[in-house]
């Protein structure tokens, strides 16, 4: 991690806002999104910031970045190795935010800049995350299907925060203060939405407008969605092991019965249970149950080797900004 990103947590006066916004192919867009950004902090947070994270873009998005940062005093610049991931950059960025406050928002302008206010207005001394809630949602049906899946993910894993769990969103306030609870996280899998349970259960939402997307399409697919909610059971929560170990009690009793069931008919009856296509189907129970089981054990057992090699959440390559 360099010593600019150390720095933001020590030494400085905090701003009031930092805006964070990962960067994936996005070059097109820049240019509008901080232009509509100025005038909103401008009058709802003069002392602020925006953290641009490339997370490893393919197109010319780090260069635009650069050239928007040399003509506007309030942008800063982080160019990640690759690409780690929507919510490893999110956290780089959180974590070098100077501000009181933290912005998070996604780069294609579906979370309009100008609803910030209403996540501003929505923060009271009761409550530490404001989720902006789409008023009516622009994705197709799978993105959507995908979406729900990972949310219906998210509650049964945020634990205290379960609640807020189909409130989640990517255009989220939050104390800045928080992200002491995940200082030490360094895990490569990575979701703010339950790091952010770590520190606090006080959450709410607001409605807020949500535009189509300004230009390109979404970089999120129903797979990659799909994967997020896997690594977020499996990565954040024991529940799969749970239910592992009941499909397994579940299949031991049903093997039970039908030893009963078997023995007992001998023994009244003085005659077996015939049939092949009987046995090889509690053969085939069996065999699912415990593959399936093994499969979760598996998925576990992974993660483990992930994070025993240690490998990196995220490596800045280079930094741009006011300081640097």
């Amino acid at each position: 991690m360099s010593a600019k990103l150390m720095s933001a947590e020590t030494g400085q006066p905090p701003l009031d806002l930092s805006i964070v916004i990962p960067v994936y192919n996005s070059a097109e867009i820049l240019p509008a999104l901080v232009a509509r950004l100025e005038p909103v902090l401008a009058a709802a947070a003069p002392a602020s910031e925006v953290i641009l994270v490339n997370d490893g873009s393919a197109d010319g998005s780090w260069p635009a970045i650069v050239r928007l940062a040399a003509a506007n005093p309030r942008l800063r610049g982080i160019d990640l190795m690759r690409n780690y991931g929507q919510h490893n950059a999110l956290l780089c960025g959180i974590r070098a935010a100077a501000g009181r406050l933290v912005v998070t928002m996604d780069d294609d302008l579906q979370h309009p800049p100008e609803e910030i206010p209403q996540l501003l207005a929505a923060l009271t001394p009761e409550s530490d995350v404001v989720y902006g809630v789409p008023e009516r949602r622009q994705h197709g049906l799978f993105r959507d299907l995908a979406s729900g899946l990972t949310k219906s993910v998210l509650k049964g894993t945020l634990g205290a925060g379960a609640r807020t769990a189909p409130d989640v969103s990517a255009f989220r306030l939050f104390r800045t203060d928080l992200r002491q609870a995940f200082a030490r996280y360094e895990h490569p899998y990575v979701s703010i939405d339950v790091l952010l349970t770590w520190a606090t259960s006080r959450f709410t939402a607001v409605s807020v407008r949500h535009a189509p997307r300004h230009s390109g399409r979404s970089n999120y697919t129903f797979r990659m969605l799909a994967r997020h909610a896997v690594n977020l059971v499996t990565g954040f929560s024991v529940r799969p092991l749970k239910l592992a170990s009941l499909i397994g009690f579940g299949a031991t009793l049903f093997g039970l019965g039908v030893l009963v069931y078997v023995v007992g008919r001998y023994l009244l009856q003085g005659t077996t249970v015939p049939g092949f296509p009987f046995l090889a189907s509690v053969i085939a129970i069996f065999s699912g149950a415990q593959l399936f089981t093994l499969g979760i054990i598996g998925e576990y057992l992974a993660r483990m080797h992930s994070r025993m090699m240690e490998r990196p959440i995220y490596t800045v390559r280079e930094e741009i900004g006011p300081d640097t």
